[in-house]
């Protein structure tokens, strides 16, 4: 395939993106071995940069990330892209705002999604990030498009940007690669606060009218745009 030399920058700067982020994974404990993998859209192509299969995160460089087409097939790299490619490449065909997935297998969250369980919004840090309950999509074999077709048809009328796949694990998405790793973390942080909280008693769930105002406001104000345009203002 003839590349565009606006593809080839985009390309190479993903290869370094999305070898940084899979520290990240490690960074926040989200994966252990060479479990889970970060993958980023090309812009303005169908195509998209993601770890290789079965390769230590130590081992891993900017080189060595695969570049393939929506379909899972190779276009540019050495190894085979992660199994987890043709779920990828299917949420970018059918979600043009996303622009980064990541899969993990971390410890609460996985819990969640071993019992089919979704995570309960009892959490401001909920109501705020994911808008609502992390939901549990459904069950669906590695190795093709469903479970890509899950992730699809469980978020593309859900405010969450993270979903559960029944006995699988978490996957998560956002216009980013950097922010479907942050929503990987946090996905991780409310599965475990909320499985320490059912501990010692039964979590109490937010009123969706409060949930409601608290999503508009860390969506749309919180944060330093709002602050800067303030400034900017006065």
């Amino acid at each position: 395939m003839k590349l565009s030399p606006q593809t080839r920058q985009h390309i190479e700067r993903l290869r370094v993106e999305v070898c940084d982020l899979h520290a990240e994974l490690i960074r926040w404990n989200l994966v252990v071995w060479t479990a889970g993998n970060v993958s980023a859209r090309v812009p303005g192509a169908d195509l998209l940069v993601v770890k290789p299969s079965g390769v230590d995160y130590e081992g891993l460089t900017p080189q060595n990330m695969v570049v393939t087409d929506f379909d899972g097939t190779v276009v540019e790299g050495d190894d085979a892209p992660s199994s987890d490619t043709f779920a990828a490449g299917y949420v970018y065909a059918h979600l043009d705002w996303v622009g980064g997935v990541v899969h993990t297998h971390s410890t609460y969250a996985t819990a969640f999604a071993a019992r089919r369980e979704a995570i309960p919004c009892v959490l401001t840090m909920m109501a705020d990030e994911f808008g609502g309950e992390i939901p549990v999509g459904p069950f669906a074999l590695i190795g093709d498009d469903s479970i890509g077709r899950g992730i699809v048809d469980t978020l593309q009328h859900h405010r969450s940007k993270a979903v559960l796949m029944a006995n699988h694990g978490p996957f998560t998405i956002g216009r980013t690669a950097r922010a479907a790793v942050k929503t990987a973390a946090m996905c991780e942080e409310v599965a475990r606060t909320v499985t320490i909280a059912r501990q010692d008693g039964i979590p109490h769930p937010i009123d969706q009218e409060q949930i409601d105002a608290l999503y508009e406001r860390y969506q749309n104000t919180y944060g330093q745009t709002t602050l800067t345009k303030g400034r900017s203002a006065s």
